[in-house]
Parts: structure tokens; sequence; C-alpha cells
């Protein structure tokens, strides 16, 4: 594998600080799903920045509407009514099944907030020992101190000390292991029902269905992180659809505006109204610009056969995956996941970093993954023809790995 594009130490000659290992190439335009580079090079983007660009790049609905408010208003914080947020939290509420809507400007507040309701309304009913949340081993819930906590991961938490309390893991989709941690000291349990940094894996058919039960059970309210698995990623609006429950917070961003930085919370109305003005806040959360922009995502979203063609698509996907794994049965141990949050679980052997650099010197954008997995984010207007370029990529780099 040619590495042209290998990993910099981008601190070396630049002022941004070194918390990235970046690839030695800069991106200047998009349009639908592939991105041009600085020297004019084609790429097909099945990254879409960390499961973000939903509709591709330079949507033109999305061109028209940050244009149309950018030249009304940006900014006023949230001291003062703000109509886009109220309409978007309305179609998110309506779409949920829940009713109320904090905003906010990723995917760490989003879930940071969502600990913060689900403590708070365990507090405001007389139970303020009741605090513990509940993650999976293999989670990844955020950056921040806190998320950090709530992420079992030892890498990310090198260095930063001591971690937050009031966390606990259990092994991921071991509904036998997640009763005999409940009690009443836990809040919450917090579920990625794919969980994408720890590699793609979803979790079992009944899972999520046995999780609310035993949430109900032991008095605990049950936090869905669609973060990234969220805004159709999966194949429905929201990852948990599938298991026919309604869970009481859930967490949301990455893709929610198609690009431009937003994160939400949804709550119950019997959980939300723990939430009085003091108790949370964000300067920038859910600003005009970053409400324009979602309330297109959404409505393309809804669109009639929008979300049954992106299933039909994900479904030709999937077949395609598989007939990989059959020609490359050495290096693929597990294909995972759903829709288009795919991961190629690669054998121990195979080099993991090597292989998306090579991919990418084929112009072909993917993410790595936790568990020696390759992870497949394109965007959810991705056509046939775009995915079998693709599986074409991943034959030619997969026969000389």
């Amino acid at each position: 594998m040619d590495n042209k594009h290998a990993l910099t130490d981008y601190a070396a000659d630049t002022a941004v600080m070194n918390t990235y290992g970046r690839a030695e190439i800069a991106f200047v335009r998009g349009d639908g799903c592939w991105l041009e580079s600085e020297t004019h090079e084609r790429y097909l983007d099945c990254a879409s920045g960390i499961a973000v660009n939903t509709l591709g790049h330079s949507h033109p609905r999305l061109i028209a509407a940050l244009q149309d408010q950018a030249g009304k208003l940006w900014h006023t914080s949230n001291l003062y009514r703000i109509p886009g947020q109220e309409a978007v939290a309305k179609k998110l509420a309506s779409l949920s099944g829940l009713d109320q809507v904090f905003f906010c400007n990723s995917g760490a507040e989003a879930t940071e907030a969502a600990v913060k309701i689900a403590r708070r309304a365990a507090y405001e009913k007389g139970m303020a020992d009741r605090t513990t949340i509940l993650c999976a081993t293999g989670a990844f819930h955020g950056r921040t101190l806190g998320m950090l906590a709530a992420t079992d991961r030892p890498a990310f938490r090198t260095g930063f000390g001591p971690m937050p309390a009031g966390f606990a893991h259990v092994p991921f989709g071991n509904m036998n292991a997640l009763r005999a941690a409940m009690g009443p000291h836990v809040a919450a349990v917090m579920i990625e029902s794919v969980q994408g940094e720890g590699g793609a894996k979803q979790v079992p058919n009944d899972y999520l269905a046995d999780a609310r039960a035993a949430a109900d059970e032991f008095g605990a309210l049950l936090i869905a992180d669609e973060v990234q698995a969220g805004i159709g990623r999966t194949g429905h609006l929201f990852s948990f659809e599938q298991s026919g429950i309604k869970p009481d917070i859930v967490a949301l961003a990455k893709g929610l505006a198609g690009g431009f930085p937003v994160g939400a919370v949804i709550a119950s109305q019997a959980v939300g109204a723990a939430m009085t003005p003091g108790t949370h806040g964000s300067t920038f959360g859910g600003n005009p610009l970053a409400m324009a922009a979602a309330a297109v995502v959404l409505d393309v979203l809804t669109e009639d056969g929008f979300m049954q063609d992106v299933r039909a698509r994900a479904a030709y996907l999937d077949a395609a995956l598989t007939d990989l794994q059959s020609v490359f049965p050495s290096a693929i141990s597990e294909i995972r996941g759903r829709g288009f949050l795919r991961g190629i679980c690669l054998a121990e052997g195979v080099d993991l970093m090597a292989l998306v650099a090579a991919l990418r010197d084929d112009h072909l954008l993917c993410v790595p993954a936790a568990e020696n997995t390759l992870r497949l984010l394109p965007p959810l207007i991705i056509s046939r023809d775009e995915i079998d370029i693709l599986i074409a990529a991943l034959h030619r780099q997969l026969g000389v790995a």
C-alpha cells in the first residue's frame, strides 16, 4: 500500500494544536458525495465528516436556507425567543413521540445535558441519591470530562486526572449484567443502539425493549444516545424506532443540521419539567443559522419515500458487503452495523490504519473505529453507482492488504 497521504505531525508547521492525526490533504469544495482537494483530485466521501454530512456536500436547499438566514440574523442568544427553535423543536418532539427540546452545539454537549436532565429529574422527585448513569463497555459518549467518565476506553482518559463519579459500565448487549447493576442508585441507562466509535456494533434485537422494561421496573430513565446513529443513519430517523420503544431522553447532534454545528436533547414532559430557568444553558445553542439548517435536514428526511429509499440503498450496500466478506474471508471477520453506519471488522493481521490510508490514496474516504474496524459513513444520498465505486475500491485494497 503506497501511503502518500500518511498522517503527519500537524503541529510542526502550524499554530493549530496537535490534537488530531491529520492526513496531509485539504479539501476545498464538495458536491453531493464527492470532495475535491486543493490539488483538484476528487474523493468519494464515505466518512461524511464522521456521520455529519447527512445530505452530502453543497445541498442546494441547505445553501439556500443558510444564505437566506445569514442575510437576516445570525445570533441573539437564548435571552429571547428564537422562532426557528420553536419550529424545529415541535418537529423533533412530534417525530420522536416526546415533548420538549433543549438545543446545544455538539454531541458531547447533548449527552452531558441528557445526564444532567436525568439526575435533575430524580432530584426533583426527592431521590437525590439516584445519580448513577449506567453505560456500556465500548461506549463513546463524548470528550468532555463528564463524558470521558461515561466512555470506558482508557486511551481517551489517560492524563486527564480523576474521572467524575456517577458512571458505571456493564458489558455491551448483556441484559443479565444490566439488570444486576440496576438499583435505587441508578438515575438512567444510556445506550447507543449502534456503537459507532466502538466498532459499529449493534445491540441484540430485543435488547432495547428489555432495557426499557428494566429501567421501568427499577424506576430509572432510558437515554438513547443517537448522536451518531440518529438522523436517518441506520435507516430510520431514530435508531431506536425499530425496537418499538420510546426513550425518556434522546441525545442528537452530528447529522442534525447537515454540517452546521448543532446538538439537541429531546425529553418527555415528565422529565423535562425538572429543568427550569437557570438549570442549564448554552450561549450559541439553537441560534437562527443552526435552526435554518436543521429545519431543512428534517424536512428532506421526512419527505414521502426518502427514508424508504435510504433503506433500499442500504440493503444494496449490505448485500455488497456480504459478498465482499465471502471474497476476502481471511481479511474480514465480521460485517457490522446497519443502514449507512457500517463496519468492516478486519482480521487481526490486517493493519486498519494502513488500509484507511490506502483507500484514501485510492480516492475513497472512510473512518477507523475500535476493534480493528473500518467504518463506512456515506451521506444518506449515496447512489447505487457510488456504492459500486466504494465496493470496487475495497476490493482493490483488500486484495493487497
